[in-house]
């Protein structure tokens, strides 16, 4: 553990030992990471669920444990009709309005950028509807590129998302990082060579993304500006 509190596994201990390679880029997910969506989230699978499916109780906490994957996706590996996803689709524009940032976020994504550090987004959700949130949050023009699990072959946990946000960030994997709270953000971000980052302040199982040993654990949205500013990779 650090000052800050936040925690390195091996891959970040290990880069320090070599010459220091600043952070140029960083890749986000966006639900549970850059905004608290999880209550709007809920609501619209509730009702989703009800239109669809019917009578019962609808299994969110089982959906919970699939975030970070594209909806089609986790409507199949649920056994859940893929018919769920328009309502689902719907009422989440409806209920845009609702969903906040964390608190730090914004302060943070324009330090970062203030040093000249790329920003993307790669989220499980379709890339219109993270791009129309965060332009309604007054965030989108913070960011190089915001890419869906719709505008890529293999969503997460696959690496192409973040190969893409590569790509068009221009930047090396070695000098960029991924932050996400769940473990299909961890997998994407090693399969594409880059720092996997552990966001705990939203609503993560903790448990079970420390299980995962990421490269660096964080507690708040200031801390990243340590990481990227005190952390080194090598190739």
């Amino acid at each position: 553990m650090d000052s800050l509190g936040t925690s390195q596994g091996p891959a970040a201990r290990d880069a320090c030992a070599h010459e220091a390679q600043p952070t140029a880029a960083v890749v986000f997910d966006l639900d549970g990471v850059l905004v608290n969506s999880f209550a709007v989230m809920r609501q619209a699978f509730t009702t989703a669920y009800a239109e669809v499916v019917g009578d019962g109780e609808p299994p969110f906490e089982e959906y919970e444990r699939h975030l970070g994957r594209y909806f089609p996706d986790i409507m199949r590996i649920m056994g859940l009709p893929l018919e769920m996803e328009a309502p689902f689709v719907r009422e989440s524009y409806r209920l845009a309005h609702l969903v906040p940032v964390f608190d730090g976020v914004p302060e943070m994504l324009r330090e970062l950028r203030a040093r000249d550090i790329g920003l993307a987004v790669a989220t499980g959700k379709s890339g219109p509807r993270a791009r129309s949130l965060l332009k309604q949050l007054g965030l989108l023009e913070l960011f190089t590129v915001v890419i869906g699990s719709d505008e890529v072959e293999r969503p997460k946990p696959a690496p192409d998302i973040v190969l893409k946000a590569l790509d068009v960030l221009g930047c090396d994997p070695w000098r960029t990082i991924m932050v996400g709270d769940a473990v299909t953000d961890l997998t994407s971000a090693r399969g594409a060579g880059v720092a996997a980052v552990a966001a705990l302040w939203g609503e993560t199982d903790e448990e079970t993304l420390l299980a995962e040993s990421p490269d660096v654990v964080l507690r708040s949205p200031s801390e990243l500006l340590e990481v990227c500013v005190g952390r080194s990779r090598t190739p």
